[in-house]
């Protein structure tokens, strides 16, 4: 078992105005030799948007693509026809495909918005672009953590074009969970988005990320204060 850490101070940073963006691995002009994505993990970009700020119509392809709004609000269309306001604790999920185009907007005059932005590889290329929501917000989690996207689509999470499922998790401070072990998903990132927390021997902070490769020793996260976070397991 090999542990990985990215603390968040350390990531990629790219400033244009109206977008403050940080990159856990390479993205666009920031490149990292050692951040080159974690197996089929290739995009962990967590992004404010200013007021009327966002991303004109762009086109993706062969892209598994996941956004979790922290805070604000995230306007998006796409080629596919859906036009929705993503809310503050909820998830959107594009499979990009064979070809899709889409825009993203911060619609608010006053409020910035705060999000996660996560690509990931598919397992096959091409194929029909698809598009789904999960509304969680933020109080529909409680000292738990919730499978929301595998490739089966099993325990009413969503199906995506990769062998990974990708939970989300919360904790009171003072509070534990244990992260089993799976042998046919042996690696795992952990992302954390608020709070701060210790995992086995590793303690991370707000916006700090940790991949486990072969991970085959079960391990508790333990929270230090109130915390969210992602855990992805992943077999590519």
């Amino acid at each position: 078992m090999k542990f990985k850490f990215r603390p968040a101070n350390e990531r990629g940073i790219a400033e244009h105005g109206w977008l403050h963006a940080r990159f856990t691995f390479s993205f666009a002009d920031y490149y990292d030799p050692d951040h080159c994505g974690f197996h089929s993990l290739m995009v962990m970009n967590n992004d404010i948007i200013e007021p009327g700020g966002g991303f004109p119509m762009h086109p993706h392809r062969d892209a598994e693509i996941f956004t979790y709004v922290i805070s604000g609000k995230l306007e998006h269309k796409d080629s596919m026809g859906n036009g929705s306001v993503i809310q503050p604790g909820d998830l959107q999920y594009m499979s990009a495909g064979n070809g899709v185009r889409h825009s993203e907007f911060n619609p608010s005059d006053e409020e910035p918005t705060e999000l996660y932005q996560i690509w990931m590889k598919p397992n096959q290329s091409g194929g029909q672009p698809k598009y789904a929501e999960k509304k969680l917000g933020h109080d529909n989690l409680k000292n738990e953590s919730k499978l929301l996207f595998s490739k089966d689509g099993k325990d009413d999470s969503i199906r995506i074009r990769q062998n990974a499922e990708i939970y989300m998790g919360h904790l009171d401070e003072g509070k534990s969970l244990e992260v089993y072990t799976n042998s046919s998903l042996p690696h795992l990132w952990i992302q954390n988005i608020s709070g701060e927390f210790c995992f086995g021997e590793h303690n991370l902070n707000k916006a700090d990320g940790l991949g486990v490769i072969d991970y085959n020793k079960e391990l508790i996260i333990y929270a230090m204060e109130d915390s969210r976070f992602f855990v992805f397991r992943l077999l590519e």
